[in-house]
């Protein structure tokens, strides 16, 4: 059996819950990914923003009628903290790739941080199973 630690990737584009929107939608872009891990300065995992959490808030009632503000205001003004998800699913590095799946369907999540000692030390993503899913498929 394949465990996460085989697949996941290591290098984790994590923010601060202090940082803006703004700059975790940056952060999203610059890096080409769609879930960020927040972390503390231990990376202790505080918790998890991810793209859909930024599209919602933009559309919520309370922000898309505001006349005169923009997206970027929008953004602007709202911590991390605000938005991110603090009952994270996660896994650990030796868990099967398996029950990595029965995770991310049965909570319906399209991430886990995995984590070891409480420590984020990488990310499973969708994007991560289908590509070995993929790899294993057409080589």
């Amino acid at each position: 059996m394949m465990q996460v630690k085989e697949v996941m990737s290591r290098q984790v584009i994590s923010i601060d819950a202090s940082d803006s929107c703004l700059e975790a939608a940056g952060r999203m872009h610059r890096s080409r990914v769609r879930h960020l891990p927040v972390v503390d300065r231990g990376k202790r995992l505080l918790g998890i923003i991810t793209d859909g959490d930024l599209r919602h808030h933009l559309f919520s009632p309370a922000v898309f009628p505001a006349l005169g503000m923009s997206s970027m205001d929008a953004l602007k003004a709202t911590s991390v903290a605000e938005l991110m998800t603090t009952d994270v699913v996660t896994v650990g590095p030796d868990e099967t790739l398996g029950e990595a799946a029965r995770l991310m369907l049965e909570r319906k999540v399209g991430s886990l941080p995995v984590l070891e000692d409480g420590r984020v030390v990488g990310i499973l993503t969708e994007t991560d199973m289908l590509r070995l899913i993929a790899n294993q498929l057409y080589t």
